[in-house]
């Protein structure tokens, strides 16, 4: 009976175990962020995941290691006074945010964090208004470097991702285009680009391949009662597995 209760033990240890990742992750809380609970509850709900929240007043990451993933979520952080991201780049969690990605740590901006991400100098380039002028809430297609299609929800008013040709052409050449829009067959075509943005780019990542950020919202998929759980797989690969983090 105790060697049974023993290997029952084991089994449950190791299944539950192997349904983890080995990483935590944190999700900063800036005063008008409003996706910080939609990450964590995907994270912790849905992918069964360790999350801290991080007030960005606060300046402690100690409990983090480079293995570890830092969130800054989508809402509008401080007004989108000034510009968006602007503010929230001077943060004192922002200052200690940029040493981690700087050290290695694996950091992850979604929509307003692709907005701090590029103010704060850890991502190139700048996110515009959208060509139409007005706030874009509606599901659209995007597609990664290995064709994989993903359809994900966008919310956004300044999410036209713009960067000179210079820049334009590092990325493609480095292979720091991580998602672009498409149409619902893979076709990247002006009309699948739902805010004109510099050849349809919906993510990019840094030359160290550690700083991912994207304008749609791979939180906001991850739930079966949503009737789509693209953004799990999207998760995923970015930030638990090697494909990207340790190519160079």
């Amino acid at each position: 009976m105790k060697i049974m209760n023993y290997r029952l033990f084991t089994i449950i240890f190791i299944f539950a175990y192997s349904n983890k990742w080995l990483m935590k992750f944190g999700v900063v809380v800036f005063p008008g962020s409003n996706c910080d609970r939609d990450t964590h509850d995907a994270l912790t709900y849905d992918l069964n995941q360790e999350v801290i929240m991080l007030w960005h007043k606060d300046k402690d990451l100690s409990m983090f290691s480079t293995e570890d993933c830092i969130i800054l979520p989508g809402g509008f952080s401080y007004g989108d006074y000034l510009r968006c991201g602007a503010i929230a780049r001077f943060s004192p969690m922002m200052q200690s945010v940029t040493e981690f990605a700087n050290t290695g740590g694996k950091l992850l901006g979604i929509c307003n964090g692709f907005q701090i991400l590029c103010e704060s100098h850890l991502l190139p380039g700048v996110l515009l208004r959208n060509a139409n002028q007005q706030f874009i809430g509606k599901n659209i297609f995007v597609k990664n470097d290995s064709d994989r299609i993903y359809k994900l929800p966008i919310a956004h008013g300044e999410g036209r991702y713009y960067a000179d040709e210079k820049t334009l052409d590092e990325l493609e050449e480095n292979d720091q285009v991580i998602f672009r829009y498409c149409d619902e067959s893979g076709n990247i075509t002006a009309e699948a680009n739902p805010n004109g943005a510099s050849r349809n780019i919906a993510g990019i990542c840094n030359i160290n391949r550690n700083v991912f950020a994207m304008m749609p919202h791979p939180e906001r998929a991850c739930s079966f009662a949503l009737g789509n759980t693209d953004g799990r797989e999207i998760l995923k690969n970015l930030l638990m597995t090697e494909q990207l983090v340790n190519q160079g």
